[in-house]
């Protein structure tokens, strides 16, 4: 168990000393002056596509023919019964009657 915590920590601090190093890079890179442009071609926009009227296009007449599906009917559901709220006395339980 002492060599896994060893290890445990040695990949900590071998994490944390990549952090660092990280870090000292992306800060070199913001304080570098900015790069002189080169002669590449810009590249091309792209285009819009052409959008059509609503009206222009033919109907669709195969969704409009589909034939209607059967109705299906679902079972009835069980009656839930009612539970009582009270609990009926039992004779045997109670005292006897005092004379």
């Amino acid at each position: 168990m002492t060599s896994f915590n060893c290890f445990i920590l040695a990949l900590f601090v071998a994490l944390m000393f990549s952090g660092i190093d990280v870090d000292l890079a992306a800060r070199r890179l913001q304080q570098l002056p900015s790069l002189p442009k080169t002669g590449l071609t810009p590249l091309p926009q792209p285009t819009i596509p052409i959008v059509l009227k609503p009206g222009s296009l033919h109907p669709l007449h195969s969704i409009l023919n589909l034939p209607s599906a059967p109705k299906v009917t679902l079972p009835s559901f069980p009656l839930i019964p009612i539970i009582p709220k009270t609990i009926p006395s039992i004779p045997f339980l109670s005292p006897p009657p005092s004379t």
